[in-house]
């Protein structure tokens, strides 16, 4: 009874949209037959065309409907060009949703990060160690580098993050020596292999820490490392006297 009242409520909504391509814009299809309940309804259906959908993310109701976007987004007949413009338009954390999502290709989540990342310095320091917390490992990265002590410390405990991200921002030349000092202090990311070598070549760690790090790999890769290190002239000559 129910299925039956759900198709007649969007069979003319779905029947004014499915017209020909060339027949004219979203706009031109009555108001009346425009709501967010049977649109999302509509978009539960996964062989819509993908004029239909375009011509829907056109329409009024799309345009002040946040549920809306993020279906179009997240539909996979949705044309890529349609999600792009989209995904401009959506709140910090439906971007976050966006990036995480598993059926959502690769190249909209990239896009959903980078708009994301792009957004770091325009959003409350708030909503930024929430990201830190919960957003995709490419975001945390990226706020590892922000200034709040705290935000960084969230980053590092993103259960996302990877070594890989790690090792990126370590030898960025913007990191910051807090954030090399609680990278060397990490319970996690300071006994790893590749995120010590990495250490070793950022001026900002400490000697101590260096010195530890370089008792832990073979002599020959110290000096490796040492040859292309940023860290200070003098460090690196007790590195090297101190090799067994």
């Amino acid at each position: 009874m129910n299925n039956d009242s759900n198709a007649t409520d969007i069979s003319p909504l779905a029947s004014a949209l499915a017209g020909p391509a060339d027949s004219g814009p979203a706009s031109a299809v009555p108001d009346a037959l425009w709501d967010e309940d049977s649109a999302l309804s509509l978009l539960q259906q996964p062989d819509l065309p993908p004029d239909l959908i375009e011509r829907l993310s056109k329409s009024s109701v799309t345009a002040g409907s946040r549920k809306l976007k993020m279906a179009i987004v997240r539909h996979s007949k949705t044309p890529r060009y349609v999600s792009l413009s989209l995904i401009r338009k959506l709140f910090t954390f439906d971007l976050m949703q966006v990036a995480l999502t598993p059926t959502v290709v690769g190249d909209l989540k990239m896009a959903a990060e980078e708009t994301l990342i792009n957004r770091l310095e325009t959003i409350s320091a708030g909503e930024r160690l929430s990201l830190a917390r919960r957003a995709s490992g490419r975001v945390a990265g990226a706020l590892l580098l922000a200034a709040e002590p705290r935000i960084v410390q969230a980053a590092l405990e993103n259960p996302r993050l990877t070594e890989a991200l790690v090792i990126k921002v370590v030898l960025r030349d913007e990191a910051s020596a807090a954030l090399v000092r609680a990278v060397c202090a990490h319970s996690q990311w300071s006994l790893r292999r590749e995120i010590r070598i990495a250490l070793l070549r950022n001026r900002h760690t400490p000697p101590g820490h260096a010195v530890e790090f370089a008792k832990s790999l073979p002599n020959d890769v110290v000096r490796e490392i040492l040859r292309n290190s940023n860290l200070p002239e003098d460090v690196k000559a007790w590195l090297t006297e101190s090799e067994p």
